[in-house]
């Protein structure tokens, strides 16, 4: 059987995306594999499709549970038979399972990291006859990385040990320069080919909305409100917040689920199997959730607050439209989200790292969050920032709040001067402030550190004495972002003159600082309509196209033709009640990319059933009839009607 045969056969596809018949043709050739690919371009099928062309079994090492399980079963409904590997199996079923594999039932088994180091499992691998290596996730093994996680760092000894060395393929969705190179090195990786298939996700639509924190219950349910026909995760920034937003969701009348590390085992399962299988459509969660959920209906990704970096909130907000439909990926956005990162970034832990090694990390995430601050306050193309962060060129917006909102400039030239003034005049004594501090001498607040430091002699104290001390934050943010000032790597919240600043004070040159304001953004009623619509997101449910609805406009146009949207919920009618047969999650059923291709193409017999893109052997066998005959049915009544 052939690779392309074995696309179709078993994976429902007439042609590979770009990059996956490289990294196919890569890892059947016996070389191995760096492949970096955004969320929902295929990476499972670029090592999942040589693994059954392959003699032997391959191992795919995954760093979460919920991810092995959730692989297995999606190739088990293509007719693979998978296993995974992990704590969740007995010792009976753990040593069944081995045997199997050792028997050559499973051409693909999932393995926990941890996994790797048992005797048990270095029995089979002795003995067994391994032909790939896959790591699932492999940033994982990076300290430089969002998600570093230390029992990454034994999978080269596992490698080493083998008696045969296998290929190996490394595959990851995002990853900076120093996390590829970090993953090379780590790994033992030879001579690996490198596929980068781009990081831009299209039909994905983003928007930033400012909005002070008092008001964001107002602002996230007019969003709820607005995606009410879809699955959605929103993303807090602590436990807390998670429970407050959970607990909103329902004193509104919307059916959510919580997850954050301090709830129980058995509770976090309960509400990601309650999200999985569509029994409720929100996930209110901590970063703890998210990385090896496979579901791919979900119709949006709302951050409550400001992640600490382009990396984390690009992996999250990517949990949005991984079947390739089109999702929002909205952030809200106050200055005050800021500390809450920095607390966090203060508090890492360095139980695996050495001093040095703890302070480089720090320092690193302190820069990874002012590009995050950066992104929030940009009036440029969200997305051409996104991807010009993993050092791509964005060639045309397919869909950002900043694109499709008009700006006007403000000149703020005078303030600037005094901010700079002031900075410059606590350099002149040796002393450096946080953006707070440096406000409460500008508006000329009293307290203890004003005796301390005798900062009520400076020229500078109190010359903004009619400014509220926010909005002189925020004005001190912005001249970092144009570079009059800077954050100090080893004590990010600390703010320091830069060398543009130096040459402004000493010139006593003007300086003109234009900050973009939305035309509608008063700084006042944030939630209203007006202003998230104005955001690129409606509020209201007319006149105004949602982020969501243009994209999947122009896609219906082009890519997708014309969609029969009554087949289409006829079809997901079909698709709730043959997940709840199974006891599957829908999407493992059909994606509802597979459904809307279906709404188009219409399909009425076998041959045309095929036709439809993520349609195989195991999944027309499966569920052919049915979905048929609902098409057919459909039809019938509709031309009855007509």
């Amino acid at each position: 059987m052939d690779k392309l045969k074995v696309l179709k056969e078993i994976f429902g596809h007439s042609e590979f995306r770009p990059g996956q018949e490289n990294a196919v043709d890569c890892l059947l050739s016996g070389r191995d594999l760096l492949s970096v690919m955004p969320t929902g371009a295929g990476k499972s099928v670029c090592y999942q499709l040589p693994a059954l062309l392959m003699e032997g079994v391959t191992v795919v090492i995954s760093p979460l549970i919920s991810l092995m399980k959730d692989q297995a079963m999606s190739l088990v409904q293509n007719g693979v038979k998978a296993a995974f590997l992990n704590s969740s199996l007995s010792f009976e079923e753990y040593l069944r399972t081995l045997r199997m594999t050792m028997d050559g039932v499973y051409k693909i088994v999932f393995v926990a990291p941890e996994r790797l180091e048992t005797e048990a499992f270095a029995d089979f691998a002795q003995k067994g006859k391994i032909s790939m290596i896959t790591v699932d996730e492999a940033h994982c093994i990076s300290q430089w990385g969002q998600d570093f996680r230390p029992s990454y760092l034994h999978i080269s000894n596992f490698i080493d040990s083998l008696p045969v060395r296998p290929v190996v393929g490394a595959f990851t969705a995002t990853a900076t320069d120093k996390v590829r190179e970090d993953i090379k090195t780590k790994l033992g990786l030879v001579d690996p080919m490198e596929i980068m298939t781009g990081f831009d996700r299209p039909n994905l639509f983003f928007s930033v909305i400012k909005v002070p924190g008092k008001d964001k219950p107002a602002a996230l349910m007019r969003l709820l409100e607005r995606f009410s026909d879809r699955s959605g995760i929103i993303y807090c920034s602590t436990r807390k917040q998670t429970e407050l937003v959970c607990g909103l969701c329902k004193a509104n009348g919307v059916p959510a689920v919580m997850y954050h590390a301090g709830m129980s085992d058995i509770d976090r399962m309960e509400s990601q199997e309650d999200f999985i299988y569509d029994r409720v459509r929100i996930m209110a969660a901590t970063n703890a959730f998210g990385m090896g959920i496979d579901k791919s209906n979900v119709g949006f990704v709302i951050h409550y607050s400001m992640p600490k970096s382009p990396e984390a909130y690009y992996q999250e907000a990517g949990r949005a439209g991984r079947d390739g439909t089109a999702a929002d990926c909205v952030l809200l956005y106050c200055p005050g989200d800021v500390k809450t990162a920095e607390f966090f970034i203060d508090n890492m832990s360095g139980e695996e790292l050495t001093p040095q090694q703890l302070r480089e990390a720090k320092a690193m995430d302190r820069k990874r969050l002012n590009a995050m601050v950066e992104y929030c306050g940009t009036n440029e193309c969200l997305r051409a920032f996104l991807l010009g962060y993993f050092g791509e060129k964005c060639v045309s917006c397919s869909g950002c709040s900043n694109c499709g909102t008009e700006f006007r400039d403000e000149d703020i030239t005078e303030d600037a001067q005094k901010i700079i003034s002031c900075v410059f005049r606590l350099s002149q004594r040796g002393i450096k402030f946080a953006a707070g501090a440096i406000s409460d001498v500008l508006v000329g607040k009293e307290n203890s550190r004003t005796e301390k430091f005798g900062l009520s002699a400076l020229s500078t104290y109190g010359i903004m004495a009619g400014h509220k001390r926010k909005s002189v934050a925020e004005t001190i943010n912005t001249l970092v972002m144009l570079g009059y000032l800077s954050r100090n790597d080893e004590e990010y919240r600390n703010i320091s003159i830069t060398e543009k600043g130096h040459n402004a004070v000493k010139n006593r040159d003007r300086i003109t600082v234009k900050v973009p304001v939305k035309k509608k953004d008063t700084g006042e009623n944030y939630g209203e309509p007006e202003i998230l619509e104005a955001s690129g997101i409606s509020a209201s449910g007319s006149g105004v196209f949602s982020g969501y609805e243009a994209e999947r406009i122009r896609l219906k146009s082009s890519d997708y033709g014309v969609i029969d949207n009554g087949l289409l919920q006829r079809l997901k009618e079909v698709r709730t009640k043959e997940a709840s047969k199974a006891r599957l999650p829908a999407y493992m059923v059909f994606s509802n990319a597979a459904l809307e291709d279906m709404a188009k193409k219409k399909p009425l017999t076998e041959e045309e059933f095929l036709n439809v893109s993520g349609v195989g052997d195991a999944k027309l066998t499966r569920y052919g009839e049915v979905f048929l005959g609902a098409i057919s049915e459909y039809l019938g009544k509709k031309e009855k009607d007509l």
